[in-house]
């Protein structure tokens, strides 16, 4: 029974350092949304590099520690909730789910632009 113990315990720690290793997003992934005109469900006219050229006007959406997000929509807490509307408003496309895949790709690729301006 102790070594049942401590192989489902070694078990959950690792499944633990590896969600947390892909919980961060594909930046690839994320550039490819960001560029895509038809991702969202949107009807293909424009996507984000639309209004957003090589990440311009965001180089500081992916700051560490920034506590609110400002676009056409309104203010916002999450840089997912400001994404959403962008996908909504801009983009007319659908949300999407603020922790889901896409979610994180496309974070990743914003969090990726901070980066590269700096």
């Amino acid at each position: 029974m102790k070594y049942f113990k401590l192989a489902m315990l070694s078990a959950m720690a690792v499944g633990l350092i590896v969600s947390f290793a892909f919980a961060e997003g594909d930046v690839e992934k994320g550039k490819a949304l960001f560029n895509d005109p038809k991702a969202f469900g949107a009807p293909g006219e424009k996507s984000c590099s639309s209004c957003h050229p090589n990440g311009t006007g965001l180089e500081h959406a992916g700051a560490r520690g920034k506590k609110d997000w400002t676009n056409p929509g309104g203010k916002w807490l999450s840089l997912e909730d400001a994404s959403n509307v962008c996908i909504m408003l801009a983009n007319k496309g659908k949300t999407i789910d603020p922790r889901g895949a896409e979610m994180m790709d496309l974070v990743a690729y914003i969090k990726f632009l901070h980066k590269a301006k700096k």
